[in-house]
C-alpha cells in the first residue's frame, strides 16, 4: 500500500492587494469590439443581427469573466 505525504504551505500573511491599473491592450480590445458592433449596426442591422449578438455575448460574458487587465 502506498503512503501519501502532504507538504503544508504556510499562508502569506503580508498579502497586499495589487493596485488596479488599466491595461491599454484590454481597453483597446473592448473599444474595438464596440466599434465593430457599431459598424455592423450602421451597415445593415437586420442582416448583421446574429454577428452583433455574438460579439455582444462575448463582451458580456467572456470579456468580463476570463479576461482581466491585471493578468
Amino acid at each position: 500500500m502506498a503512503k501519501v505525504f502532504t507538504i503544508t504551505v504556510p499562508p502569506k500573511l503580508g498579502n497586499k492587494r495589487r493596485e488596479r491599473t488599466s491595461d491599454p491592450r484590454y481597453v483597446e480590445g473592448q473599444r474595438l469590439l464596440v466599434e465593430a458592433m457599431k459598424y455592423l449596426a450602421q451597415a445593415d442591422p437586420v442582416r448583421n443581427r446574429v454577428a452583433i449578438e455574438l460579439i455582444s455575448e462575448h463582451v458580456r460574458t467572456r470579456f468580463r469573466m476570463s479576461d482581466s487587465p491585471l493578468a
